[in-house]
């Protein structure tokens, strides 16, 4: 085995050109693959990822304008969600609908700390089950309960980027006040932000800014929980039936989209998970088609050193080589070199991941809502890695095997007759 694989060194030395064009085909081919792949998951991770930052099995319903004329009603009337709203989603809808919940908003607020201030933030009435549906994460204190609801507490949640800023100087701002439009808040939580809008909102008891700021029963938008709606179609009629009813509350056509609107995260979930199958079926066949060039230069190059050997080969013969030693040694050195030059290309397929990975994956776009990673972690696993070098490795054994055979077939004074 030592003498083979001198000879393929010797055989690869003489032939510069040829190896090196060999190599690339190999190594390109692998590393294409690999970074398409990366680069996909990239994508794909980071758009799994901002879908992720709400609950799936949740909904918004939001107050929207009357598009069509009824009940001897114009067309163009503005719907505010009432208190009568969330009573037929909680009792209508109860088979289907978990928890129910409202977020009221009061913007333009001033709060401040002493003499530290922070103008344009939110007041955002919400339920305590705000915070699993978007999935606010608390990282000192707590969150609104209900307590806080049923007693109508003034305490509030900020968030890190509102703590740091009302008190610079450090130490915990829970048990603390804010003041805000003339009213003290007990600080009872603070939660991490997003680094946009999310950053700007103050989370206090719905029932106490409503008592507040609300004086006709308006509630705001309605989140809720749902469960049992598992396919898409089963999501449609759900979404027809309840947005039906509620337009019936305010004497609009059931079937008006736009009197009131529905934000469905499960159907947003499989809208994107369709989305991201495409797009990943895509860089498969982009990555297998680079994959397949490769092969095809391997396969023109050996039969191209065939042809070059063939002189080679009768002598061989003439002088007692068997067809299967001829046959073994195309075939050795064609696994060698697609091997050698497949682990090249895969290298550099980890070390271009993994440097999108430390600079692209790190970057951040701003989404208008809130900032979002352009990539994450934009990286294909080591079984990939491995089972695309093996491809390759296959297909050039099998690429060197047509060949190899034609030439341990020819006759040595057929050979011998070769230029």
């Amino acid at each position: 085995m030592r003498d083979i694989f001198t000879e393929i060194w010797a055989t690869a030395r003489r032939n510069k050109l040829r190896t090196a064009l060999t190599g690339f085909s190999v190594a390109w081919g692998i590393f294409m693959l690999i970074f398409l792949l990366g680069a996909g998951n990239g994508l794909i991770n980071a758009q799994m990822q901002s879908t992720d930052r709400y609950l799936a099995s949740s909904m918004v319903a939001f107050g929207g304008r009357t598009s069509k004329p009824y009940s001897g009603l114009g067309s163009g009337r503005g719907i505010s969600l009432r208190e009568q709203d969330m009573a037929t989603t909680d009792s209508v809808f109860a088979g289907v609908v978990g928890d129910v919940g409202a977020v009221y908003d009061h913007g333009g607020v001033t709060l401040s700390a002493g003499a530290n201030y922070m103008a344009g933030q939110t007041l955002s009435g919400v339920y305590p089950v705000d915070r699993d549906i978007n999935k606010t994460e608390v990282v000192e204190g707590r969150f609104i309960n209900d307590i806080d609801m049923r007693e109508r507490r003034k305490v509030a949640v900020i968030s890190e980027d509102q703590a740091r800023e009302l008190w610079p100087h450090g130490g915990s701002p829970v048990g603390k006040y804010v003041k805000a439009d003339g009213l003290m808040w007990r600080v009872v939580g603070v939660y991490r932000g997003d680094g946009m809008m999310k950053a700007s909102d103050v989370y206090c008891p719905h029932a106490t800014v409503c008592a507040i700021y609300s004086t006709d029963s308006r509630v705001g938008n309605i989140e809720f929980t749902f469960d049992g709606l598992e396919t898409e179609q089963q999501n449609n009629d759900f979404e027809a039936d309840y947005r039906a009813k509620l337009n019936l509350n305010h004497s609009a056509a059931p079937d008006d989209d736009n009197a009131v609107w529905l934000w469905n995260r499960f159907m947003d979930n499989i809208q994107m998970a369709r989305g991201m199958g495409i797009l990943r079926t895509a860089l498969w066949v982009v990555g297998l088609l680079t994959l397949l060039s490769g092969v095809v230069g391997v396969s023109n190059i050996m039969l191209i050193t065939v042809r070059e050997r063939t002189r080679e080969f009768g002598i061989r013969k003439a002088i007692g080589a068997r067809p299967w030693s001829i046959l073994r040694l195309i075939i050795i050195e064609s696994v060698v070199m697609t091997t050698l030059f497949g682990y090249v290309g895969m290298l550099c397929g980890i070390a271009a991941n993994e440097y999108m990975n430390a600079t692209i994956g790190r970057t951040e776009v701003d989404t208008g809502l809130f900032k979002a990673t352009m990539f994450v972690n934009p990286t294909v696993g080591v079984d990939v890695c491995i089972e695309a070098t093996l491809v390759m490795v296959l297909a050039g054994t099998l690429a060197g095997l047509v060949p190899a055979r034609r030439a341990a077939r020819v006759r040595p004074i057929e050979a011998l007759k070769e230029n």
